[in-house]
């Protein structure tokens, strides 16, 4: 493929993040972001060869927004419509029981896409958007979707299985689907390449933890459980969802305080969390928060780290053991804190973090477990855009031989 590029193409409901970079090296030749689409102040930042460049003003649509970005690219000499590039990759939220591999998108793809809008109403509707500007800028370039659900596809059937009547789920397709299975999958192969050994000899517990969060445990290169069910909703507390939840705690808020859906939906999703806590979502923010003494924030931190223990707990049992602990993501990529309170004073099963490895400012993968530990304990940056190109580039290959 020599330098054959990819672009990835990350769709928000109101903005577009964009990598365009070369799968077999991993070098990025620009990056950029379209952020407030439909706002009179849209704006977009865009960055090739490390220097950024910013536009400001109207963004009409998903159309509108790559079309400026794309005149950005040329403006810097990668004229995307001339560009040597090998595919399109887009990060489709939710494939449903249909998609479990990355998949070349023609009409009836999409369709099928916008069809499980039911399941992520706030996700896939916006893929398809920008699946469809992408198809109107650059009809000649194959396309290609890679699910978040993908790699949590095959779950055992114990845990993907909700105790609900069975008739209901088969007829709404309620199961435990799991996402950011595509940093899941790049992070664990990385974990086990960092150890030495291959993915398939490594039983793991990942811990993915941005604004959105989710752990999965990982027996012998396979996933066999992860927090997140149906919706990104279940599990970890995020920045902004609730993850765990007693049910009962919906019917409640219609009944007691006259909440529709749709209020109830918003709350869960968008004012919970740390936010629904502290007031604030962003981790930053909340370690301020706390130093400055705030009990609020505290108790929020507090939370968060309670139910990860809850869910290591958990997957060390259903494991029964493991080769690895890996933190990875926005949080677990950057907290000392964090890292250290989830796994203080486990020692007796073989778990600890050296402090001086794990507060050391180094942005590699990097193991921070002291060197006689049971367990390796690792920091793995993600990378799902270099995923997500390597998935395209595989599917094309396929299709030229």
């Amino acid at each position: 493929m020599g330098n054959e590029r990819v672009l990835v193409i990350n769709s928000g409901s109101s903005s577009i993040k964009y990598q365009l970079l070369e799968p077999d090296s991993g070098v990025i030749t620009a990056s950029g972001l379209v952020e407030r689409i439909g706002e009179d102040d849209g704006r977009i930042e865009h960055t090739v060869d490390g220097r950024t460049v910013e536009h400001h003003g109207p963004i009409a649509d998903h159309t509108a927004g790559l079309r400026l970005a794309f005149r950005m690219f040329a403006d810097s000499g990668h004229d995307l419509t001339t560009e040597a590039m090998t595919a399109v990759g887009h990060r489709v939220v939710h494939g449903g029981e249909v998609f479990y591999r990355p998949t070349l998108l023609d009409d009836h793809a999409i369709a099928t896409i916008s069809e499980l809008s039911a399941l992520a109403p706030l996700h896939n509707p916006a893929n398809v958007m920008g699946i469809e500007a992408v198809r109107a800028l650059l009809p000649g370039i194959p396309q290609v979707a890679v699910f978040d659900t993908a790699f949590f596809h095959d779950l055992p059937d114990a845990a993907k299985t909700y105790a609900i009547d069975a008739k209901v789920a088969a007829a709404h397709g309620i199961r435990r689907y799991g996402f950011h299975g595509t940093s899941h999958e790049y992070v664990s192969g990385q974990a086990a390449k960092l150890l030495g050994r291959a993915p398939d000899e490594v039983s793991q517990i990942v811990f993915h933890l941005g604004n959105g969060a989710s752990a999965s445990a990982i027996r012998d290169g396979k996933p066999v459980d992860t927090t997140m069910g149906l919706t990104p909703l279940e599990g970890l507390v995020m920045g902004t969802r609730t993850g765990d939840l007693d049910p009962g705690i919906i019917p409640h808020l219609m009944r007691s305080a006259n909440m529709d859906i749709d209020r109830i939906d918003q709350l869960l999703n968008r004012n919970s969390g740390l936010k629904g806590l502290s007031g604030v979502n962003d981790f930053r923010e909340l370690r301020r928060l706390i130093d400055s003494g705030d009990r609020a924030a505290q108790l929020a931190y507090d939370v968060y780290i309670h139910r990860l223990r809850r869910y290591l707990g958990a997957y060390l049992i259903e494991l029964g053991g493991v080769d690895a602990i890996t933190f990875t993501a926005g949080v677990g990529e950057n907290s000392p804190d964090v890292r250290a309170d989830a796994l203080a004073g486990l020692e007796k099963f073989g778990i600890a973090v050296d402090s001086e490895r794990n507060r050391a400012k180094d942005r590699s993968a990097r193991i921070i477990s002291p060197p006689d530990a049971e367990v390796a304990v690792l920091v793995v940056p993600t990378n799902e855009e270099l995923a997500i190109a390597r998935a395209a580039q595989a599917v094309v290959a396929e299709l030229r031989s």
